[in-house]
């Protein structure tokens, strides 16, 4: 878990993030209802287990419809954002998304980040690229989702 809090104070420009550098970020946010279930209609996902209410009665999961894994991790990539992507030119990609553990209607999940690499860009002043670990947690400390981001981010202005 994450070792040092992080406070937003003209910060997240390329020079401020060193590999191994971990935040826990100060946001935390309830799934409700709508991000929950609205993401597995819109993209057609027939997984019953996030639209019908019976579905998962007494299965491993529990009793309670899933929220849609990629709403997961949306919501702990932009938990993360303000922290990691205020100073952003450009998202270049996520990989190795891993579902932990399910995450239902009414939980509330918080985002930490740990800082993998930082590649300088080709001149001086040109943005870097800058890679993510994510990973958020429920309220009850179960860590239901791990992703790397990739991002283009800014210099300091001198």
């Amino acid at each position: 878990m994450p070792d040092q809090d992080h406070v937003l104070d003209d910060w997240g420009w390329f020079e401020d993030f060193t590999p191994g550098l971990r935040i826990r970020h100060f946001r935390a946010a309830t799934v409700g209802e709508v991000e929950g279930s609205g993401p597995a209609k819109q993209v057609m996902n027939t997984a019953q287990a996030h639209f019908n209410d019976h579905y998962l009665k007494n299965s491993p999961l529990g009793d309670e419809r899933v929220v849609f894994g990629l709403a997961t991790a949306s919501l702990v990539y932009g938990l993360a954002s303000q922290d990691t992507a205020e100073h952003a030119v450009q998202e270049l990609g996520w990989k190795k998304l891993r579902f932990r553990a399910p995450v239902h209607h009414g939980d509330t999940v918080e985002a930490f980040t740990e800082v993998a690499s930082v590649t300088p860009g080709e001149e001086p002043d040109a943005p870097g690229t800058v890679v993510f670990r994510h990973w958020g947690r429920r309220h009850d400390g179960v860590v239901v989702f791990e992703g790397e981001r990739s991002t283009l981010i800014r210099r300091r202005p001198a």
